[in-house]
């Protein structure tokens, strides 16, 4: 069997003892630590170390200063500073100058600059010339005429200009395709698209911005302006998400305003819920929360009416239905009472509006009277019933028609929406809304 050795150096013992023959503590670990210092030795390094620093303290202080040559004293200027006089042990009063005689008449100074001379010219308080102060800065030579001078013109005024001034010329942009067409010969495109019906104005500079109208075959720039005949083209990203934009059909109950809040009450546009969609709705639109953004109403119905409101994100809507050159129907069921004008014949109690209102006045309800100082445009307005009218305007006036209606001596008291355009209302039910199918045009 064979015996293995290790060979190497061999591990030096651990000592326990330090240079001064203490025994310390072992140290666990590889190599050999250094001994730890005592308390007593370490005491004895800190008071030598103090005693060599008070020795080198002295050593600085025996040290004689640096010599310093003394600098020669600055001479005073002269020539162009003067000495300030001394001043005077007592200040004398205001009325006492040591230089000018005293008046004493008036009790006050001589004369002196600036001052009263009972002698001199009389004062502008007096009647006369102002006093001048440094009369030395009029004085002139001879030779120099006193108006040799032109007044001071000031040239960015135009009243200053002469007749032969000529401004300069404004440097012209570049590069600006909206500067190719003057103001004179084109409008703006924004509004030229909201003429064709291609989009409102709105939604015009938005596609403008997003680089997704062309004019020409080249892409538009914010307020440019085109010619009539111009070729326009929009693309297809612009018309998928204005398809996106929905159209909200409202039977607005009474006791709801249309737009804003006033007077504490709501607006129609908080029914606009889940909960109160008319459940034979058959557009096939999912609800989502992006429809509540920018729901507008497309025009007016008083707070006291009831009937078809519209509510629309699709600009294109709103400017068909209540733009400035719009034409849709809207038709109107009023129920109405007789109530006489100011100096009128009374008519027998108990009859009927249809009978008390003669056909002039219900002729002139279709056409020829004026609110406002405007003439109203020609209506169609015909019986229903014995106490309903039958109202189809083109045009939404505010109150027009319970303001009409007084006119010819009627009094409303109810009046319903019942259609706009192409859309009836229907059976939809108070309160209750649902969505315009896409195949639903106004």
């Amino acid at each position: 069997m064979a015996t293995i050795t290790l060979k190497g150096k061999p591990k030096p013992a651990a000592k326990t003892r330090n240079a001064d023959g203490e025994k310390r503590a072992p140290v666990r670990g590889k190599g050999v630590s250094k001994p730890r210092t005592t308390l007593a030795k370490a005491q004895a390094e800190r008071a030598e170390r103090e005693e060599q620093f008070q020795k080198a303290q002295a050593q600085r202080n025996e040290r004689p200063a640096p010599h310093r040559e003394e600098r020669p004293a600055r001479p005073k200027p002269t020539g162009f500073k003067q000495e300030r006089p001394a001043q005077r042990s007592e200040p004398f009063r205001r009325d006492e100058r040591p230089d000018q005689p005293r008046d004493e008449r008036q009790g006050r100074p001589g004369p002196r600059a600036g001052g009263f001379n009972p002698d001199g010219p009389p004062r502008r308080a007096q009647g006369g010339e102002p006093v001048r102060r440094n009369e030395h800065r009029d004085e002139r030579p001879a030779d120099r005429p006193r108006d040799d001078r032109p007044p001071r013109v000031d040239q960015r005024r135009a009243s200053n200009r002469g007749p032969g001034f000529e401004p300069p010329p404004r440097p012209q942009r570049r590069n600006n395709p909206a500067r190719e067409i003057d103001a004179e010969d084109g409008e703006r495109l924004s509004k030229r698209m909201s003429e064709l019906k291609l989009a409102s104005r709105r939604e015009a500079d938005e596609w403008i911005t997003a680089g997704w109208v062309r004019v020409n075959g080249k892409v538009a720039v914010l307020g440019q302006r085109v010619l009539p005949d111009a070729q326009i083209d929009i693309d297809p990203a612009a018309r998928q998400q204005q398809a996106s934009l929905v159209t909200v059909l409202l039977h607005k109950p009474i006791g709801y305003v249309s737009g804003q809040a006033e007077d504490g009450y709501e607006p129609a546009v908080v029914l606009f819920q889940p909960e109160n969609r008319w459940t034979e709705d058959a557009s096939g639109i999912k609800p989502n929360a992006g429809h509540h953004r920018n729901l507008a109403p497309a025009g007016r119905l008083d707070i006291d009416s009831t009937g078809l409101l519209v509510l629309t994100q699709d600009g294109r809507i709103a400017r068909v239905l209540i733009g400035e050159d719009s034409d849709v129907e809207k038709e109107y069921l009023v129920r109405v009472e007789f109530v006489g004008l100011p100096g009128s014949e009374p008519v027998p109690e108990g009859t009927l509006p249809n009978a008390a209102l003669s056909n002039n006045k219900l002729a002139l309800l279709n056409h020829g009277l004026e609110l406002d100082g405007e003439a109203l445009k020609p209506a169609k307005v015909s019986w229903q019933n014995e106490q309903q009218l039958r109202f189809v305007l083109r045009e939404g006036k505010k109150r027009q028609i319970r303001r009409m209606c007084e006119l010819v001596g009627l009094k409303v008291v109810g009046l319903k929406r019942v259609r706009i355009g192409r859309i009836p209302l229907g059976h939809l039910p108070v309160g209750q809304w649902r969505y315009l199918a896409p195949w639903e045009k106004f």
